[in-house]
C-alpha cells in the first residue's frame, strides 16, 4: 500500500514513511493509493469475529508488510483493549460510547495505535524524535497518555487557552517528564497552523526529527475505522437496517474514517456531520462554497474548528463530487443553547447523560430523524460527561462522579508554558527547549 500527497500526487510513501513525516510537501496529506475492500462475509458475520481480529483485518492492509502481522496483531490488541459498548437511548438512537479508554475520550484508539506504531519504526533510531500536536482538547491527552515514557521520543502538545475542560487540560499538562505542554493565545486553529508551519520550517526539519500525532498523520486517521466496525458488530444484534451514523465533528478526522470504513463495504445509511456553532461544513453542504471561517468558542470545545483539515480526504473520497457527497452526508449546526437543552431533555426523558459533543450529535440526529421517519441509527459518544462539568452538571442540575483514575490526575500540578501565535516563538522552543 502506498500513500500520496493531496497537494502533490507525485509524493508517494509507505505507511512507515507517512507515519513519521506526518504531512507531505506543501502541508498536504497522505491519502491511501486504493481502497481495500472488505469481505462481504467478513461485514455480515462480525459476530463471529474477536475485538482484535477484527482490528486485525480492518488495518492489515493498509499496513502491507511494514509492520510483521505478529506485532500489528499485539498493536490492535492494545488498541481496542477496553469496552466499546453500543448503549441504547432509546428505540431510534442508540450511542457509541468511546470514553472508556485511559483518558476517557475517543481520541484514545487512534493515539493507542499511531503510539505504538511509531514506537516500532523508531525502535533503532539514534536520533530523539519530537511528536508535535496541536489539540482543541481530547487530542492532547490521549497523544500523552500514548507516548508517555516511550523512550527516544519527545512530545509537543499546543493547546488553546483557556478553550479546553478542567480535565482535558489536567490530562495534557500534568504528566512531564517526556510530555511538554504549550499554552497558546489563540484558538485550535492557531495551534494547528503553528504544527503546519513547523512542518514546513527549512531549519527546523534540518535540526530535529519531527513527526504529529493529530488526524492529518494517517496512524492516526485510519485505525478510527476499528470502532465503527465495533459498532456495526453489536448494531446487526438488535437491527437490520443499515444504521443513520451522527459524528460531533471538528477537524472531520472521526468522520472521515468513518466514510472510509463505508466506502471498504461497511453499511450506513446516512452519515451527519454534527458541528455546533463552527459550520464551515454544514454551510458548504448547503452552498457548495467552502469558506474557512475564524473559530468561535463553545461548550463542546473539541469541535471549535472553522477550517477543518480532514475535509480534503472526504472530497477526495468522493471524487470531489459534490452532488456524491451531499447525498450521503447531511450537516447541522448546534448552539450551545440547543446543546444544553438537549443534555437536559436527554437526561431527564430517558435517564442518560451525554456531554456536549454527543448532545450535538444527538440534536443533529434528531433534526434528521423528524424529517426521515423510520430511519434509526447511533451517534458517536466522543467523551465522558465529566471531562464537562460545568456544562453538564448545570443542564442535569446534579454532579456528576469523579472516576477513581481522575482523582489522582487532577491533584497534580499543571505544567506548562504560555506562548503567542507568532511562529517564531515555537521555533524558539523547539530548537533550544527540547
Amino acid at each position: 500500500m502506498e500513500y500520496y500527497n493531496l497537494k502533490d500526487d507525485q509524493e508517494k510513501v509507505n505507511f512507515r514513511k507517512a507515519t513519521i513525516k506526518g504531512q507531505g510537501k506543501g502541508k498536504g496529506l497522505f491519502f491511501p493509493e486504493t481502497i481495500p475492500q472488505f469481505e462481504e462475509k467478513f461485514i455480515q458475520n462480525l459476530k463471529l469475529y474477536t475485538h482484535e481480529e477484527i482490528a486485525f483485518r480492518c488495518m492489515k492492509d493498509f499496513i502491507g508488510n511494514e509492520i510483521p502481522s505478529e506485532i500489528l496483531r499485539e498493536i490492535v490488541s492494545e488498541t481496542v483493549s477496553f469496552e466499546i459498548p453500543l448503549q441504547k437511548i432509546n428505540d431510534r438512537i442508540f450511542v457509541l460510547e468511546l470514553f472508556h479508554g485511559p483518558t476517557l475520550a475517543f481520541k484514545d484508539i487512534g493515539a493507542r495505535f499511531m503510539s505504538r506504531c511509531l514506537s516500532y519504526f523508531l525502535k533503532d533510531q539514534k536520533k530523539k524524535v519530537s511528536v508535535l500536536v496541536a489539540t482543541s482538547g481530547d487530542t492532547g491527552g490521549a497523544v500523552a497518555d500514548g507516548f508517555y515514557q516511550l523512550p527516544g521520543i519527545n512530545v509537543v502538545i499546543l493547546y488553546p487557552k483557556n478553550r479546553v475542560s478542567p480535565v482535558q487540560e489536567k490530562q495534557l499538562t500534568a504528566l512531564g517528564g517526556n510530555i511538554r505542554a504549550l499554552e497558546v493565545n489563540g484558538s485550535f486553529d492557531d495551534c494547528q497552523n503553528l504544527v503546519k508551519q513547523a512542518f514546513s520550517d527549512e531549519e527546523i526539519q534540518n535540526n530535529i526529527f519531527l513527526t504529529s500525532a493529530n488526524s492529518i498523520n494517517i496512524a492516526r486517521w485510519l485505525p478510527q475505522q476499528i470502532y465503527y466496525l465495533l459498532a456495526l458488530k453489536q448494531w446487526q444484534q438488535h437491527e437490520k437496517e443499515a444504521p443513520v451514523i451522527s459524528v460531533p465533528s471538528g477537524n472531520f478526522g472521526n468522520i472521515c474514517a468513518g466514510l472510509l470504513a463505508h466506502f471498504r463495504g461497511l453499511p450506513a445509511d446516512h452519515f451527519i456531520a454534527a458541528c455546533n456553532d463552527n459550520d464551515t461544513v454544514p454551510d458548504y453542504l448547503r452552498t457548495q462554497y467552502y469558506i474557512s471561517k475564524k473559530a468561535v468558542p463553545t461548550l463542546s470545545n473539541a469541535m471549535d474548528v472553522g477550517d477543518p483539515s480532514n475535509f480534503v480526504r472526504i472530497l477526495e473520497l468522493f471524487g470531489h463530487q459534490f452532488s456524491r457527497l451531499q447525498d450521503k452526508i447531511s450537516g447541522y449546526s448546534i448552539n450551545d443553547v440547543k446543546t444544553l437543552e438537549t443534555i437536559t431533555q436527554v437526561y431527564q426523558k430517558y435517564g442518560y447523560t451525554l456531554e456536549p459533543h454527543s448532545a450535538v450529535a444527538y440534536a443533529s440526529m434528531e433534526q434528521y430523524l423528524i424529517d426521515n421517519p423510520g430511519k434509526k441509527g447511533f451517534i458517536l459518544g466522543t467523551a465522558h460527561p465529566v471531562k464537562f462539568p460545568d456544562a453538564v452538571e448545570k443542564a442535569i442540575g446534579g454532579k456528576i462522579k469523579i472516576p477513581e483514575a481522575l482523582n489522582h490526575l487532577m491533584k497534580k500540578e499543571k505544567k506548562t508554558q504560555e506562548i503567542s501565535t507568532d511562529f517564531e516563538e515555537l521555533k524558539r522552543f523547539l530548537l533550544h527547549k527540547i
